[in-house]
């Protein structure tokens, strides 16, 4: 076989042929000829075993060239490499991450994913049996040796531990690269300043935190101005760790490998110990939430971003909450809402515990990268009242010049800046829990609001009434029906004037039949935040027992894409369900994904994994995909677990019987429209819901996945109705309305009517000819 394994202690077991020249990865391109030409690196990613026929079989992996002694970046010694057929299962059985390999009779091609992946522009493609890999096994983790800050010398390169004691957020350096600074001490009682310089701000040291514990390879100790410091160096990797003497032990880090053992676990406990027994060692937090700030308080913030928009160039507004309510009255700002990225308005009940955050010069740029939903430490954060620091903006009443708002100053002094939070902080998910609580209790307010406006008003006519339409039915004027307060079924004959809303997709609402809560359907980008998050931060997670793992191929947009379509076998993994394939899980994928594989299943259910277990996405994330149709499920009502569907029987599965299998509450697809009709007589509000699948001749299912569906509807609703036409413009239709009084305490006085027993003449799809509108009968 081409894979050639070195035995521990000898050499390789085929040695590499003598009249092959090395060449470094950086000097690799598509026109360099490969024929007697060996590329040498170590493998530090090796992807999954990807079938793509019954013995065809394709494996992505990344080298880096560790020897190359060249000036050129560190994205340009890494390559992609591309394995196909029977290399590519070899090199999955016989190769590890940490091994070292040189590779030839290797092709080169242009790589479409460099602008992406950041490595170099070409992969290496090996394939047949010309291509040959000699891999050097590694099979020991590396021994690290650490030095105490008390015995660091001049010039020397070494490995530390440390307790972070002050630490700057990484602002941009003269050259190219962001720096950040911070100063360490250990139980040598030294305090030490470290200067780290990396051209990516994920690379730098995540610290959170004072009392955070920091261990840095390869610094080097110098002295500058007479005091000795530590300084990255080439090959600098930092992993950090929360302070708290009963918290996880859980790295972080931005390396995609890092040693870590039981001894570095002892380190980081006994670093703790004893900061916690240093009380005079550690300055006290200045981390406040809303609730206990006060004018002029300067403090650090953990909060979630709801929105945020430009008020200038060297100014951006951050709205941000912490499930707190601050004592002090908050300034409102008003802003055009085309210039907000996230929602331009919340309901009264949670807008009264966001704050108005301005950051300005610096912190700008930091502020583009942040999205809405992010969780945020805001460090040195200033509250003070009133806009009369804010440029272009001025208060619309004097008693709003008292009301408190907050400022992130330019400049890094105290450690001012922002840091976007991991979702396994402590504090993040201490932040979630109180969020959510906060968000059910606003909920259940809104809910009540939402059952007044439209259970009251939408709401079912009563069972009792006569609810057939014949031609034996007197028709009545719109000013008869309205004056008369009659119950019950009435014919009519009007025009259309006016219908609400203008959009159809607004109209669309979902619908729960146990506890009868109507919801919008939830907005595209709400959505796509969902999966995008779960993506992030899916953990890995072993199949149920009664489910099999495996991996799935989503059909690349265009030909010869092959690559970019392995890019997407590496980021899906999916939970088939072991007797049947009528139900799947999906993990690890975009919303735009997730749509694309759903075409070719008949259930597809998008997972994300959490403490070792499955669970699906929060909402509002569908529960269920059926080719074009996405299902949601009632928060209220829904329990939503995993567990083996019940497979008696040979039948097919649906969305109710998926919804089942789940404990999830299936809403139901509905439209909701209000019309304003006319006739010579007066003009009369009426409601189309439990009947609009009939007016229109298509389910609300098909009117929610289909746009072209949509696109119809509209065009008749607007020949019925023409927004600039006259009453001359528009045609007469034969209607039924149903007239009634809703079973609610209050509003019993309340006439209501809804369109019933009514269809548009035209059938689905149909647009009316020129000079024939269609009618209704």
């Amino acid at each position: 076989m081409p894979i050639h394994v070195l035995s521990e202690g000898k050499g390789p077991s085929a040695p590499v042929p003598a009249h092959l020249t090395r060449i470094p990865v950086a000097l690799l391109t598509t026109s360099t000829e490969c024929a007697d030409k060996v590329v040498k690196g170590k493998v530090v990613r090796k992807g999954p075993l990807v079938a793509i026929a019954p013995d065809d079989f394709i494996l992505k992996t990344i080298i880096h060239d560790e020897e190359s002694m060249l000036d050129v970046s560190a994205q340009n010694s890494s390559i992609n490499v591309i394995w196909f057929g029977d290399l590519a299962k070899n090199f999955s059985q016989d190769v590890n991450e940490g091994d070292v390999v040189e590779l030839c009779g290797f092709r080169l091609g242009k790589s479409p994913t460099a602008k992406k992946d950041k490595l170099h522009p070409c992969n290496l493609l090996l394939s047949g049996n010309d291509a040959h890999g000699y891999v050097t096994r590694v099979t020991k983790a590396p021994k690290y040796k650490y030095v105490r800050l008390n015995d660091l010398k001049d010039g020397s390169i070494v490995n530390v531990y440390g307790v972070v004691v002050f630490f700057k957020q990484p602002f941009k350096s003269r050259g190219t690269d962001f720096c950040s600074s911070l100063r360490i001490t250990d139980q040598s009682n030294h305090k030490i300043s470290c200067t780290v310089f990396c051209e990516k701000l994920e690379d730098h040291p995540k610290i959170f935190r004072i009392g955070d514990i920091i261990r840095m390879h390869r610094v080097k100790a110098q002295f500058f101005n007479n005091a000795m410091t530590l300084v990255n160096t080439f090959g600098f990797s930092a992993v950090t760790f929360d302070g708290a003497v009963d918290a996880a032990v859980n790295p972080q880090t931005s390396s995609h490998r890092f040693h870590f053992d039981q001894e570095d676990q002892q380190r980081v406990r006994e670093l703790r110990s004893w900061a916690a027994s240093q009380d005079l060692l550690l300055s006290p937090s200045d981390l406040h939430p809303l609730s206990a700030v006060q004018p002029k308080d300067f403090f650090d913030l953990t909060c979630q971003l709801l929105a945020k928009a430009p008020i200038d160039i060297n100014c951006t507004l951050l709205r941000v909450w912490d499930g707190t309510v601050c004592s002090q009255t908050l300034l409102k700002v008003i802003v055009e809402p085309n210039l907000i990225e996230g929602p331009s308005s919340f309901p009264e009940e949670k807008e009264r515990l966001i704050a108005n955050v301005f950051v300005y010069d610096n912190h700008v740029g930091f502020a583009k990268e942040l999205k809405p939903g992010d969780f945020l430490r805001i460090y040195n954060l200033q509250a003070l009242p009133g806009l009369h620091k804010l440029p272009g903006l001025t208060s619309r009443k004097e008693e709003e010049m008292n009301h408190l708002a907050f400022h992130l100053h330019g400049g890094t002094s105290y450690g001012r800046g922002i840091k976007v939070l991991p979702e396994d902080n402590p504090e993040v998910q201490s932040l979630k829990k109180v969020i959510q609580s906060v968000e059910e209790d606003v909920n259940d307010k809104l809910h009540n609001l939402d059952d007044l406006e439209l259970l009251e008003v939408w709401s079912t006519p009563p069972e009792s009434l006569e609810r057939s339409c014949g031609p034996h039915m007197e028709q009545v004027t719109l000013s008869q029906l309205k004056h008369s307060r009659l119950e019950g079924v009435h014919h009519v004959r009007a025009q259309l004037v006016s219908f609400e809303p203008r959009r159809l997709s607004q109209a669309l609402k979902l619908f729960c039949s146990k506890c009868a809560s109507i919801e919008d359907v939830p907005d595209e980008d709400q959505v796509a935040a969902v999966f995008s998050e779960s993506c992030r931060h899916s953990e890995v997670c072993s199949p149920p027992p009664w489910a099999l793992s495996g991996y799935i191929d989503i059909p690349a947009d265009s030909p010869g894409s092959r690559d970019r379509a392995l890019s997407v076998y590496l980021s899906t993994e999916l939970l088939i369900r072991g007797k049947t394939k009528d139900l799947v899980f999906l993990m690890g994928t975009s919303l735009e994904e997730t749509c694309k594989v759903a075409e070719g299943y008949r259930n597809l259910v998008p997972v994300t994994a959490a403490a070792g277990h499955l669970s699906l996405l929060s909402q509002p994330a569908p529960f269920l995909f059926r080719g074009g149709n996405r299902y949601y499920g009632c928060k209220r009502c829904s329990k939503a677990t995993i567990k083996e569907p019940n497979t008696e029987g040979e039948q097919v599965m649906d969305e109710k019987m998926v919804a089942e299998a789940l404990d999830v509450q299936l809403l139901q697809n509905v439209l909701l429209m209000k019309f304003k009709l006319q006739d010579s007589t007066d003009t009369l509000d009426v409601f189309l819901w439990q009947q609009a699948e009939t007016f229109f001749g298509v389910s609300a299912e098909e009117i929610a996945a289909n746009q072209d569906v949509q696109s119809s509807i509209c065009q008749t609703l607007n020949s019925l109705c023409p927004e600039d036409g006259g009453a001359g413009g528009r045609p007469w239709l034969n209607l039924c309305l149903m007239a009634y009084r809703p079973e609610c305490d209050g509003f019993q006085s309340q006439t209501c009517y809804q369109l019933c027993n009514s269809s548009l003449t035209l059938g689905p799809l149909q647009h009316p000819p020129p000079g024939a509108p269609p009618t209704a009968s």
